[in-house]
């Protein structure tokens, strides 16, 4: 990912077909805006899958400079990312595999997940051979079946980590666990797994383990679901300016600012007559005698093809759809509906952003039918990010 020079939000630098503008203030003041929503818990902004698209290392910086405390990261990869660039707020990784660098992340003080037994096993291995106790975080599963131990292997877990601690090879200081519905905050699945949670805590704390933090909630029960907030939140999405509930309120209802800007340079504009078929397979064919724009983004730089015909995009200050099938390297635009005559050759179109009238990720999303968690995710590497505003810098 490209760090450049502070650019405005719809500035497109000359040459560049397309671009993701990534506005850092903005990041820095949805953390702020998720420390007012869980005013007694520290924050731990996720920043796994390089921050969501939006560039590992420049979002964590402006993550940081709004208030975040921790930093949450998916991989040991990424976080040993974080510290190999500088970054030393605490750093925790949950999705380790076996021999993966854990003498590396315990060296680098980053704090491990542990979901299994054989993963404490080969944590505490690399502390003996490295002479350093590692920290490490015990995961629960409270109903998600997906990582973190199950309430029947958790008593064993906690028995044989509180073993491994008593001879100094590891620090139990986190507890967690991951929720089934945070995004619909009435299911009564989340009241169950917070009884799970604090089942699994209360346990634990019995037979002697001292968490120093206690962590549940995700961006969306960073918002609306107080109760699952205890010792410190893990926002992902909502530090990116996208709402979590997004049939709740939008992230302007949550005053969430979008920190991403997709924009493309249009390439090239004809004429087309009524009644021509347009892009492959013609499932989109004009309608009237019209102008189409071509703009450089498709499928290989993570545009998904399943909002071909769908999918929105801002051109001279008016919001057209997707014309025909999204390609690999371009999508086509038909100006019909007011644009003819107003777009050129080297004009900037909004795939999505964050301004009023743009089209939004969420929009994309809905004619995907995704999230849009994968929408801001999925952008490629051929995108290059430039970096407007000052947090983190």
């Amino acid at each position: 990912m490209n760090v450049s020079p502070p650019v405005s939000g719809t500035e497109l630098p000359a040459g560049l077909p397309s671009a993701a503008v990534v506005d850092l203030d903005a990041i820095a003041a949805n953390v702020r805006v998720l420390r007012e929503h869980a005013p007694k818990a520290q924050v731990m902004a996720v920043v796994k899958a390089d921050a969501y698209g939006h560039g590992l290392l420049p979002a964590a910086r402006a993550a940081l400079a709004g208030g975040a405390t921790w930093l949450g990261t998916a991989q040991l990869s990424e976080a040993l990312a974080l510290r190999a660039a500088g970054i030393s707020a605490p750093a925790l990784a949950w999705l380790t595999v076996p021999g993966d660098a854990y003498a590396e992340a315990i060296a680098r003080h980053v704090d491990i997940g542990v979901s299994a037994g054989w993963a404490l096993t080969e944590i505490a291995a690399a502390a003996r051979d490295l002479g350093m106790p590692a920290r490490v975080h015990l995961k629960a599963d409270t109903g998600l079946n997906r990582n973190g131990c199950p309430p029947e292997d958790w008593p064993q877990l906690v028995e044989d980590a509180l073993k491994l601690q008593a001879e100094g090879l590891i620090s139990v200081v986190g507890g967690f666990s991951h929720l089934v519905s945070g995004d619909t905050p009435q299911a009564p699945v989340n009241r169950q797994q917070i009884d799970a949670f604090v089942a699994a805590v209360d346990l634990a704390t019995a037979a002697g383990v001292r968490f120093e933090v206690r962590h549940l909630a995700n961006s969306p029960a960073t918002l609306t679901l107080p109760d699952t907030h205890f010792d410190l939140v893990r926002p992902g999405l909502a530090v990116y300016g996208l709402s979590p509930v997004p049939d709740r309120a939008s992230a302007a209802d949550l005053g969430l600012r979008p920190a991403m800007t997709v924009l493309g340079r249009v390439v090239n504009v004809k004429k087309v007559a009524a009644g021509q078929g347009v892009s492959y397979g013609h499932t989109y064919t004009t309608s009237t005698d019209t102008e189409l724009a071509v703009v450089p983004l498709g499928y290989g730089d993570g545009v998904p093809r399943h909002a071909s015909s769908a999918g929105p995009v801002q051109l001279a200050g008016r919001r057209f759809r997707v014309a025909g099938r999204v390609c690999m390297d371009q999508v086509v635009v038909d100006l019909a509906d007011g644009g003819i005559g107003r777009v050129t050759a080297g004009d900037v179109a909004v795939l999505f952003g964050g301004a009023p009238g743009e089209p939004t990720a969420q929009d994309w999303a809905d004619a995907a039918g995704t999230i849009s968690y994968e929408i801001v995710t999925r952008l490629g590497g051929r995108v290059p990010r430039l970096y407007t505003g000052s947090a983190g810098r």
